[in-house]
């Protein structure tokens, strides 16, 4: 996607206007409609250590603005294969009064949605409004693990919008004026799901939002912290200022040798970065002196 392309999205997802400058033409217009996107991840291949944005270079105050984020992986599934494998047949089969129908034919489910969108303005009951409340404390309570200072987003404000726009929205499919509680109980229902499959951390198994926010999780941020305090306290004890080079392989190995945690070359390159910004080193091919 081009950075315009981008852009674009960003004021219509943000702002709910189109600006336009073309032809002479300078104008503001309103684009207050649902957005529905899909994405290929980078390579065609879906990488689970990754989070939902190095998948597929959406940036993170883009990604943010979505309810709902479903992964939609092509894993080995008999039952859902052979119902595939049957859709995809049939479309070809001779015979088209063997094809089976759909619930509601295309101009009926149209008119159905026209004027449950035109007609239908749905409000919240006192008790959506009380469990809206208290699911959303739940899903904060999560974050908080017993005995520990370690704490974790896993719902933000945002989450409380994009749960009142699904309520009103499966009310609105009742025809009904009212958000009722079993509205809210599939809302929290459909965001659960769509959060464990996009803003799971696969390194604790618990919703992280960082991974939505940031493109980063809390576990993955404290572990880089710690991997830049141990290679600041490496680079001022063992280096002299204005001493000799030291090789970038050999700075590896002896991390490998403090720290308990896995260190890969391109994390330590990371580490030697912030320090170069910090001015403490600098960076010369393979090579690293302390200034």
């Amino acid at each position: 996607m081009s950075e315009n392309a981008r852009s674009m999205l960003h004021e219509v997802m943000e702002q709910q206007t189109v600006s336009i400058a073309k032809a002479g033409i300078i104008a503001s217009l309103n684009a207050r409609t649902s957005v529905l996107a899909c994405a290929n991840p980078s390579g065609s291949r879906y990488n689970p250590r990754l989070s939902v944005i190095e998948n597929i270079h959406l940036p993170p105050t883009l990604l943010s603005r979505f309810d709902l984020i479903y992964l939609i992986l092509d894993k080995a599934d008999e039952q859902t294969d052979r119902r595939l494998a049957r859709h995809i047949v049939s479309l070809h089969l001779q015979d088209p009064e063997s094809i089976s129908s759909d619930a509601l034919d295309l101009p009926t489910l149209t008119a159905y949605i026209s004027y449950a969108r035109k007609h239908i303005h749905p409000v919240l009951s006192d008790e959506a409004a009380e469990e809206l409340t208290r699911g959303y404390v739940e899903m904060r309570k999560r974050g908080n693990f017993p005995g520990s200072s370690k704490k974790v987003i896993t719902a933000t404000a945002r989450q409380i919008e994009s749960l009142i726009r699904l309520g009103e929205a499966l009310a609105r499919m009742r025809f009904s004026e009212l958000v009722q509680v079993r509205d809210v109980v599939e809302a929290f229902r459909l965001l659960e799901v769509a959060m464990q499959q996009s803003a799971t951390d696969h390194t604790t198994g618990t919703i992280d939002m960082d991974l939505i926010m940031t493109g980063i999780s809390a576990s993955e941020r404290i572990r880089r912290e710690n991997l830049l305090a141990t290679t600041r306290n490496i680079v001022m004890d063992r280096m002299q200022i204005g001493g000799s080079s030291t090789r970038v392989i050999e700075l590896l190995e002896e991390l490998r040798k403090q720290s308990s945690m896995e260190i890969h070359l391109h994390d330590l390159k990371s580490a030697l970065s912030s320090l170069m910004t910090e001015g403490l080193v600098i960076l010369h091919g393979d090579s690293v002196k302390r200034i």
